[in-house]
């Protein structure tokens, strides 16, 4: 294993998510923790026949390995505005989950509490946006949440992280809005409760070879799957393999899931550059774009409702 000059494993360089595992267990192989090998070669076969030449729609998060699965001929997603040609080549393991516990590879039940905050949000949410603050904080270009599990920009589409390292703190920048994240290693405490951050706030240290990432003090206006101001995370990075990182995470909120859940993704090393994702706050062009798109749609709406009178 590479190693700085203070003899702790080397993390350093820029490590990118492909894998096309799943976030849950699906039902089809529930029960199973592992493909066999020639399951998996079935798999890649298909995704690369049901991707290739653009004929698909763009396929993130978990939709390449479900439509493998499902062996679909054509990927479709009404909401996709791009095709398969922008994809990378995502790469097939025989994991059939990316969650690891609970051993079922699904996530656990969402609180009644969690429910009923969501359906409040959902309620108070106009049909129509009025203003930049009734857009999702991503499309406001302020970050996109951590961690990236899933997703559009969780496996293979602007999924590059680059971390650097001194024997004082570790910096994790991610290729999304160029979020950095800077993680002291020197024991010092968490921040007060009354300081809240759109990623919380970190504090690292070194458990053997593992990285352990603890972080705490979200920001009420945070969303991870529903989760916010009480989330705690706690992330491990272990480098198994000269080109890989083992990254995994555990999420623990007992105001949204009845019991802690602990997901693993594959950072592999790459030569890539990170280069500047070209997306801030107060993008005028962009937000008038927004938010003119939105007027349309509510005199459409308008007009629709005059007619059936």
């Amino acid at each position: 294993m590479p190693r700085t000059p203070d003899g702790r494993p080397d993390l350093q360089g820029v490590w990118i998510s492909r894998s096309a595992t799943p976030l849950e267990r699906p039902k089809q192989l529930e029960g199973r923790q592992f493909l066999t090998p020639e399951e998996v070669a079935t798999l890649k076969s298909r995704a690369q026949k049901i991707f290739a030449g653009g004929n698909s729609d763009f396929g993130a998060g978990d939709a390449v390995f479900l439509a493998a699965l499902g062996s679909v001929e054509q990927f479709k997603n009404p909401g996709s505005t791009e095709n398969s040609v922008g994809m990378i080549e995502r790469e097939f393991d025989n994991r059939t989950s990316l969650i690891t516990d609970p051993p079922d590879g699904r996530l656990p039940p969402v609180t009644a509490e969690a429910r009923q905050r969501q359906a409040a949000a959902a309620a108070a949410r106009p049909r129509f946006a009025t203003g930049p603050e009734d857009f999702p904080i991503s499309y406001r270009c302020i970050t996109t949440g951590m961690p990236k599990l899933g997703g559009l920009y969780g496996s293979g589409h602007f999924g590059y992280y680059q971390i650097v390292q001194t024997p004082q703190s570790v910096m994790i920048e991610m290729e999304t809005i160029h979020d950095a994240r800077i993680i002291p290693l020197d024991g010092r405490p968490h921040l007060p409760p009354t300081s809240r951050l759109w990623h919380g706030d970190s504090r690292g240290r070194w458990e053997g070879d593992t990285l352990v990432v603890d972080t705490t003090n979200f920001s009420p206006k945070s969303n991870f799957m529903g989760s916010a101001e009480t989330l705690r995370l706690v992330e491990r990075f272990t480098r198994v393999a000269e080109d890989t990182i083992n990254y995994e995470m555990t999420f623990e909120d007992a105001t949204t899931w009845t019991r802690p859940w602990t997901a693993m993704i594959p950072l592999k090393q790459t030569p890539d550059r990170v280069f500047e994702f070209a997306c801030h706050e107060g993008s005028g062009l962009t937000m008038q774009s927004m938010l003119a798109a939105a007027r349309a749609d509510e005199k459409a709406a308008e007009e629709a409702a005059k007619q059936k009178e």
